[in-house]
């Protein structure tokens, strides 16, 4: 009897969830961790910017046009006296929130598409895939440029217009993960059971594909953070005045010579965002390989 309930009270090693693991495994990588806490100072920083910018943003000074970096302006004035620094601050909220918004509804969207053809097969897959063939047929930025020309400017159409630029690469990589999950063995005794369709690949195909897929959303969002600075810089994103990173370097591009600090804040503000965004993607790409499991 003792030992049987000495059997029973000692504690069963904790499997640790695959959370921590990833958490874990990621920790160790300090490329990774530099570029998430970037990425973590910039969303509280864009979060906190109402709150924290020394300055309106629209505020126009006409006593400092074109000021240069001072303890008054930290980053300067533009061709209006408008402060680059606040400018910056609140024009993180829409270059952050245009490529995580677009990311998240392509991915969304992909992955339903994806998950119908590469469970059911057959005729409905390959009609998905030709449809998918003739959109991927046309350059990324091109289709991007034409569906903002279409739906014409903002910042709810350049989401859009981004949106459905990703939606074929991510239907296509969930597709191919799911080709190879199908096969497993689990996924045969779910169907000998009478599991429903809709169960079998919310519960047990997708939760099983979702490592490159996240992978791939992280690389994505840096990705459609330069594209939308891009269309903002050709006049078809976020218009001014809302300060979007791409739409200040737009403004500014003919003062280069003039007054090159009006491009290079802007400018390396897309750059340190899409950096932290790829350390930190390939950290999670490292991390989430099976390869490296403990």
């Amino acid at each position: 009897m003792i030992a049987e309930t000495s059997v029973q009270t000692r504690k069963k090693p904790r499997k640790n969830s695959e959370f921590l693991r990833v958490m874990k495994q990621l920790s160790r990588n300090k490329t990774a961790v530099i570029g998430l806490v970037i990425l973590l100072i910039e969303i509280v920083l864009a979060i906190l910017a109402p709150y924290i910018a020394p300055y309106d943003y629209t505020e126009m000074d006409f006593m400092n046009m074109f000021a240069t970096p001072s303890k008054a302006h930290l980053f300067g004035c533009d061709d209006l006296g408008r402060d680059i620094f606040s400018r910056i601050l609140i024009g993180a909220r829409y270059s952050l929130s245009c490529g995580i918004l677009a990311t998240l509804i392509g991915t969304v969207i992909g992955m339903a598409i994806g998950a119908i053809a590469g469970f059911f097969g057959g005729k409905t897959d390959n009609i998905i895939m030709r449809i998918l063939d003739v959109i991927q047929a046309i350059p990324g930025m091109v289709m991007m440029i034409v569906m903002s020309a279409v739906l014409g400017p903002g910042f709810i159409n350049t989401i859009i217009a981004m949106a459905f630029g990703t939606i074929a690469g991510m239907a296509r990589m969930l597709r191919a993960q799911m080709l190879k999950v199908r096969e497993n063995e689990y996924i045969e005794a779910s169907v000998s059971i009478n599991c429903s369709k809709a169960r079998i690949i919310l519960d047990h195909l997708i939760p099983n594909c979702m490592s490159p897929m996240i992978v791939q959303a992280t690389m994505g969002v840096a990705q459609t953070i330069t594209t939308a600075s891009g269309l903002s810089f050709i006049g078809l994103g976020v218009q001014p005045p809302a300060p979007e990173w791409g739409a200040m370097l737009s403004g500014s591009r003919q003062f280069i010579r003039q007054a090159p600090h009006l491009v290079i804040f802007p400018g390396l503000a897309i750059a340190v965002t899409v950096l932290a965004l790829n350390m930190m993607g390939d950290g999670l790409r490292d991390a989430l390989d099976p390869k490296l499991k403990n």
